[in-house]
């Protein structure tokens, strides 16, 4: 029987920016794969159509109880790690990482759904093993071992903006458990030690990065040059920036990944900072959400999966836009309904049909 309480629980406002967001992304990818009225890029229609795709199986899920996907959350989780391995052997080279597996004409990068399932599982852990006691170390050996052992093939890609995410979203949703003292004082002592230690396991191209984030004129014609057009880009937008379709770095092609790591800076170049005010309110509209679902829920697991959720969104918001403007290194984290990418949007979408099945259940 039809519970009408699901449709009065409906969360209208979250769906509505997640699409305000989504028609923008479109519309600054129009003004990135038109020039002159003549296509350069096939990425417009293609976005639109993985758009669809994606709100289909947002219809699907919010139709299935979050307490049944849940329950096969290991399983679905041990499915994205055999995903992430297969990439490792079968997966086809591209941008200089192996990322992606093409399942005939589409292509699919695991990692993007490992975020979600790995969210879901760290979820039902914490659910599970809740007590009036506070977690011990020893409690914490199994959601280390499901960090580790994404974020290990997610890295090995390679695919550090990926694997930082993951890395971000465990230490978002362990925040949120009652942890003993003095086991939380020794986890922050291993991680302030150990983070040195990463140096030395990066890349040369990923090092370059890092040191060209504190000077990009050390290499402004390879490893600084995105850095340094993205910030004349931002820059010149203004207040009210130069035009749909009129920005000279992303028309002139000055602008490298600009359909995907820096949408941001053709969408403030094209419509200055007040174009940049909207959607940044409607991305924090949808984290604000986000949160007050994990706060209404009196399901512990529908709390935990909404606070992973928001957070995802969240940390790609920062990263991304700090990365655009020279604040942080570029590691290729996508802006979440605005870059283009049909994993990225599927993996988005699934967070936020997640959100809406546990607001529409939040009674029951």
């Amino acid at each position: 029987m039809f519970d009408r309480r699901l449709v009065m629980n409906f969360d209208v406002f979250l769906l509505v920016a997640v699409l305000a967001l989504s028609c923008l992304g479109v519309l600054n990818l129009k003004s990135i794969c038109f020039s002159g009225g003549i296509q350069l890029s096939p990425y417009f229609y293609k976005q639109i159509y993985w758009i669809i795709i994606s709100l289909f199986f947002l219809f699907i899920i919010i139709n299935i109880n979050y307490a049944s996907i849940i329950r096969y959350s290991y399983y679905l989780h041990f499915l994205s790690l055999l995903l992430l391995l297969a990439v490792i052997f079968i997966g086809k080279m591209k941008y200089g990482s192996q990322r992606w597996i093409y399942l005939g004409p589409v292509s699919l990068q695991p990692s993007e759904i490992a975020k979600i399932t790995f969210i879901l599982s760290l979820a039902k852990y914490y659910t599970e093993n809740m007590t009036q006691k506070p977690f011990l170390i020893k409690d914490l050996i199994y959601p280390v071992f499901l960090l580790f052992s994404t974020f290990l093939l997610i890295y090995l890609q390679p695919d550090l903006g990926t694997a930082g995410i993951v890395m971000l979203i465990f230490i978002s949703m362990t925040f949120f458990i009652n942890i003993y003292k003095k086991s939380l004082v020794y986890i922050l002592l291993f991680c302030f030690f150990s983070v040195p230690s990463f140096w030395f396991l990066l890349k040369d191209y990923q090092k370059n990065r890092i040191l060209t984030f504190f000077n990009p004129e050390l290499d402004p014609l390879n490893a600084g040059y995105q850095i340094i057009q993205s910030k004349i880009a931002v820059g010149s937008g203004g207040l009210f920036g130069k035009g749909f379709n009129l920005g000279t770095q992303s028309q002139l092609r000055f602008l490298p990944e600009q359909h995907t790591d820096f949408v941001f800076s053709v969408w403030a170049e094209e419509w200055g900072f007040l174009g940049c005010f909207l959607i940044l309110f409607l991305f924090f509209f949808i984290i604000y959400r986000g949160l007050s679902i994990s706060f209404d829920s009196r399901n512990i697991a529908g709390s935990f999966i909404a606070i992973g959720v928001s957070f995802l969104l969240f940390w790609q918001v920062i990263i991304n836009i700090l990365m655009t403007i020279g604040l942080f290194p570029v590691v290729g984290v996508p802006l979440p309904f605005f870059s283009y990418g049909g994993s990225s949007m599927l993996s988005c979408m699934i967070g936020v049909s997640l959100l809406l099945n546990i607001r529409m259940r939040k009674i029951m």
